[in-house]
């Protein structure tokens, strides 16, 4: 029988679809919505990691935000206020991928414990889970905001082990970034790398992950067999 786990997952592009807002973004700026996304999403990946390095915090939304300014700046696109906050309420509507529910659902009775944990505030990510229709097969959401910093600072994974009494024989983290896993894995957690993308390259800084897989019931049925 597998020994129970607890599994904390990041949530843009592990649990739910980021690249949903094409959508809206389409009929805002036009055919460039595509590279106009990929640079927000990068950007406000970049501003988190900058801010927790400087140690200048604020939370993710305001990351979010500035890197939507910086985008429009980049394309010269104007949008009224109006339509901004109308395009940032959205990222509270992205849908989950297909397999994460029907995953989530049989980690859960494999006896593991789950947690959604997010570079983004509890309330926002909350919200999030629920609209995806994710949160009934969480036991708990957690923020890197109640300590003011970002991943991969290791003092968030510590925090994500503190928050669920656990520990590092039984702590997961689960993520399509790579450099959420080298950071969880640099801390000491066991990880698992979704390939969500089959292009894409694992960062070979010689911290590899303990599994990977490309989706979450493949994921069940590797840790089934720990």
């Amino acid at each position: 029988m597998n020994m129970q786990k607890m599994i904390g997952f990041d949530v843009y592009g592990t649990l739910v679809d980021p690249v949903d807002m094409g959508q809206h973004l389409q009929q805002l700026i036009g055919d460039k919505a595509q590279e106009f996304g990929q640079l927000w999403h990068d950007k406000k990946v970049e501003y988190a990691f900058r801010r927790g390095l400087m140690q200048q915090y604020e939370d993710f939304g305001v990351c979010t935000q500035q890197a939507l300014q910086y985008c429009l700046s980049v394309f010269n696109v104007t949008l009224s206020n109006s339509e901004q906050q109308d395009l940032l309420a959205k990222f509270s509507q992205l849908k989950a991928f297909d397999d994460v529910i029907p995953g989530l659902a049989l980690l859960r009775n494999q006896g593991h414990t789950l947690a959604a944990f997010s570079n983004g505030p509890e309330v926002a990510v909350r919200t999030l889970m629920q609209n995806s229709g994710v949160l009934p097969q969480l036991h708990d959401v957690i923020s890197v905001d109640d300590l003011k910093t970002f991943k991969p600072n290791p003092a968030v994974y510590d925090y994500l082990m503190t928050r669920t009494q656990s520990d590092l024989n039984h702590c997961w983290m689960v993520s399509s970034n790579p450099w959420d896993v080298i950071g969880a894995k640099a801390a000491g957690l066991n990880t698992a790398w979704i390939q969500r993308d089959s292009k894409k390259i694992f960062d070979p800084w010689g911290i590899e992950p303990d599994i990977t897989v490309s989706n979450l019931i493949e994921l069940s049925e590797q840790l089934d067999c720990l």
